[in-house]
């Protein structure tokens, strides 16, 4: 069993050098803890499920001030329909990863909000063409798709995600469930078991993204400009291509989005760029931290060595083994690590506390904390191995005449 109190007392004759490997490895312990959490999150949400059928899914985005929206509607989408190797055209207001459309919040009681999801709406055939499924409950009736009023109609039947239906009425049946935003009423018919708002994790619902609404609005004036086209995945980059030209010569008068008009793996592709490089970054700052901290690791007990070279000389002369050496620098770096990591863990905290306070990070999972800590002991010991084999190597007569 290993007798700490030496140990103790010669780490107390070197204070500032100890104290200073030990704040490295607490600062080592607060970012590595907290950058991994946010890469899982980032992660996660790349590989977030959309609940559309993206392989097959294109957008044409219109802009046009003035036009009539019926009128609209009725030349892009014959248009459409027109172009070879189209499946189905659908009118609707957003895409997951495009555009957001139509946050809002919404009450169960008319008075007090508990939360923000976005609302689709879309036409008849919407619901086919970008492929929602549904896990209960009815489809659309013809007389569920209504007029709408300003922006979506006054009293409708919508779909709601799981996610969603969970965080309004959790472990509940949501079939006939109603909810309130301002003066529209919605009646829950359908769950489905995806849906992404089109800015998954941008701040607002839940940060997975599963927040949505579905709602069947007739097309026309408050419904118009954003066209769904459904084509098989090997058609669809040519489909585009195609339907781009035809609305410009179906729609002169409207201005064609090149941006917000592509496929959907494009437009996902796009949302997420800023977030791989972010995980990018963030695993390189790992990297460098952990590099730096196991230098200084190495560098310490290098110098300590070098310094204790007539001591050691000294217990090989009166016994020690090469192995007693070894253990014994292994156990000292242990105990600067655990020091380090005690502080780290503080740090841990209130670093997150600060993201969660400035960038809506979530609270991080304390399962990190010893993953963490398992790492820094790992690195540690890993670190010092070289010095220890070092000072373990050092022949009894050569380090007692040394001076």
């Amino acid at each position: 069993m290993t007798n700490f109190a030496p140990i103790l007392s010669a780490l107390r004759r070197h204070r500032l050098a100890t104290a200073l490997i030990a704040m490295e490895i607490a600062l080592a312990c607060a970012v590595l803890c907290n950058a991994c959490f946010l890469i899982a999150e980032q992660l996660r949400l790349l590989h977030i499920t959309s609940g559309v059928d993206e392989s097959s899914l294109a957008v044409i985005s219109l802009d046009c001030d003035g036009c009539k929206g019926a009128d609209l509607n009725a030349r892009v989408t014959a248009a459409l329909r027109a172009v070879p190797g189209v499946e189905s055209v659908a009118v609707v207001n957003a895409v997951p990863f495009a555009q957001p459309a139509g946050y809002a919040g919404i009450s169960l009681d008319r008075e007090h909000f508990i939360a923000v999801p976005h609302f689709y709406a879309g036409g008849p055939g919407s619901v086919e063409t970008l492929g929602l499924q549904r896990v209960s409950g009815r489809a659309f009736q013809a007389d569920d798709f209504q007029i709408a009023e300003n922006w979506l109609p006054l009293n409708t039947s919508v779909w709601i995600t799981r996610a969603f239906a969970e965080r309004l009425w959790p472990g509940q049946d949501p079939l006939g469930k109603e909810f309130w935003s301002d003066k529209y009423h919605f009646r829950v018919v359908g769950v489905m078991a995806h849906l992404t708002p089109p800015d998954p994790g941008g701040g607002h619902g839940d940060s997975g993204g599963e927040w949505s609404v579905f709602v069947p609005v007739i097309p026309g004036e408050s419904l118009h400009g954003v066209y769904a086209v459904r084509a098989s995945p090997a058609a669809l980059s040519r489909v585009l291509r195609d339907a781009r030209d035809v609305v410009q010569k179906a729609a002169p008068e409207a201005v064609l989005d090149l941006q917000q008009s592509r496929t959907v793996p494009e437009l996902r592709a796009d949302f997420y760029r800023q977030t791989r490089v972010m995980v990018g970054m963030l695993a390189g700052v790992i990297v460098a931290l952990l590099l730096v901290t196991a230098l200084g690791i190495v560098g310490l007990a290098s110098f300590w060595v070098q310094q204790r070279r007539k001591q050691i000389g000294i217990r090989r002369a009166m016994g020690a083994t090469r192995g007693d050496i070894l253990h014994y620098f292994q156990a000292e770096n242990f105990l600067i690590v655990s020091a380090g990591i005690g502080i780290g863990m503080v740090m841990t905290f209130a670093l997150n506390l600060v993201l969660m306070k400035f960038y809506e990070v979530p609270r991080l999972p304390a399962y990190y904390l010893p993953l963490g800590a398992l790492v820094l002991w790992g690195l540690g010991q890993l670190s010092v191995l070289a010095p220890a084999l070092r000072a373990a190597s050092v022949p009894p007569v050569v380090a007692t005449r040394s001076v």
